[in-house]
């Protein structure tokens, strides 16, 4: 007798899960989704606290085929998550933390919604419980966008369902010698893969859970750690993208999300010795994909930072530190008849320093908050035309606002 193909399997690597691992499992068993269309492949990364044996007792009892396999602790996610993969037989591949849960019609909604649209990867969807989650791309549901389009970029965790067959034809894995980053890495390359991606946005498909032991799968790890997670992102974008707007696009992320926090609050209680370490590490990134392109499309306070980093002025970093930690508001200085508005952090114009004026300069949504602001009618016009060529694209082109 012939087994029909899954449309799903999920994933899960669990270390160290319980009691989390309850909650995760009974939102598997309350999918809508026919248990018949699912396959669960769960991997125990050397736990000791019973997460092994749970899993085969659910494995015993559930309505879908579970596969347990246990190993010796890895490390990180990656691992399990590639045993997983290389045993999936579904059609998608969904992969699921093991102390987060699934909205009960998570499956179903999108399998159905990838199913729809002939797209690659699907985003649900995603809730915080006791801890933050992304918000800016869940605007409005997108049946088909893109990585450039849309704000996906800044949600590059595995929690999706990508299409089983893109993965495999382009041998992707998650890079097991990163110790953090890895789901960047591993999404964005999907996301550039992808023929498509949709945004599944008006039903809450992924509960991320905040445990309150502290402990998650990734192993912990000091700052280096980042500087390699960026590393790696960087690389791949400019990779798989040449030079020009689409990558500098890109580029946002991992200087906005990776790097910058490394030269936030903390850098003031960093040792010199950290301090310069940090800016080391730095430097070659800044030096290769840092550009005005880049620095434009991020707010000003976040672009003097990143400026201050790539100009290797650390002095100047801190004294900017110390206004921001004061909560200190810098005024607006609006010239040309209002239509064109900097904000005065430290050293604006002055001449000591050397920082164009350029890096102080407001646009688009951050200047439109100041009411002595007035926008070009050409820019007006523009973004006013934008949203209506948006609004009349048909739903298979539809892109976020």
């Amino acid at each position: 007798m012939t087994v029909a193909q899954p449309d799903v399997t999920v994933v899960i690597g669990a270390y160290e899960a319980m009691p989390y691992l309850v909650e995760c499992l009974a939102s598997v068993e309350a999918q809508t989704i026919d248990p018949e269309r699912v396959e669960v492949i769960a991997v125990d990364d050397g736990s000791t606290d019973g997460t092994g044996e749970y899993l085969e007792e659910f494995a015993a009892r559930a309505a879908m085929p579970v596969t347990v396999i246990r190993q010796d602790n890895s490390g990180g996610p990656s691992g399990p998550r590639n045993v997983g993969l290389g045993k999936a037989a579904g059609r998608y591949v969904f992969f699921l933390d093991a102390d987060d849960r699934l909205g009960s019609e998570a499956l179903e909604r999108m399998v159905a919604m990838a199913d729809e649209n002939g797209t690659d990867v699907v985003l649900g969807r995603v809730e915080g419980v006791n801890r933050g989650a992304p918000k800016s791309m869940w605007g409005q549901t997108l049946k088909r966008t893109d990585v450039f389009s849309s704000n996906i970029k800044f949600t590059l965790s595995a929690q999706k369902l990508f299409r089983r067959a893109l993965l495999e034809r382009h041998g992707m894995r998650f890079d097991e010698s990163l110790w953090t980053g890895e789901d960047a890495l591993f999404t964005l390359e999907a996301y550039l893969r992808a023929d498509g991606v949709s945004v599944l946005a008006d039903y809450t498909c992924y509960y991320l859970v905040g445990r309150e032991d502290g402990k998650h799968v990734t192993r912990s790890g000091g700052y280096t750690l980042r500087f390699d997670s960026a590393r790696a992102l960087t690389t791949l974008i400019a990779t798989m993208l040449p030079p020009g707007p689409k990558r500098d696009v890109l580029m946002v992320r991992p200087f906005l999300v990776t790097l910058l926090p490394q030269f936030g609050p903390t850098f003031l209680t960093d040792s010199e010795e950290i301090r310069r370490h940090k800016f080391e590490l730095a430097k070659p990134l800044m030096d290769a994909y840092w550009n005005d392109d880049v620095a434009r499309r991020i707010r000003v306070q976040e672009r003097l930072r990143l400026h201050l980093v790539a100009a290797q002025r650390p002095d100047l970093l801190t004294e900017v530190l110390e206004f921001v930690r004061a909560k200190k508001q810098a005024p607006a200085v609006v010239e040309k008849k209002g239509r064109r508005l900097y904000l005065a952090y430290p050293r604006f114009r002055d001449g000591t320093a050397g920082i164009p004026d350029s890096v102080y300069l407001a646009e688009g949504r951050e200047a439109r908050a100041f009411p002595d602001y007035r926008e070009s009618p050409i820019d007006t016009f523009l973004r006013r035309a934008a949203r209506k060529a948006r609004r009349a694209l048909p739903a298979r082109f539809t892109v976020a606002a």
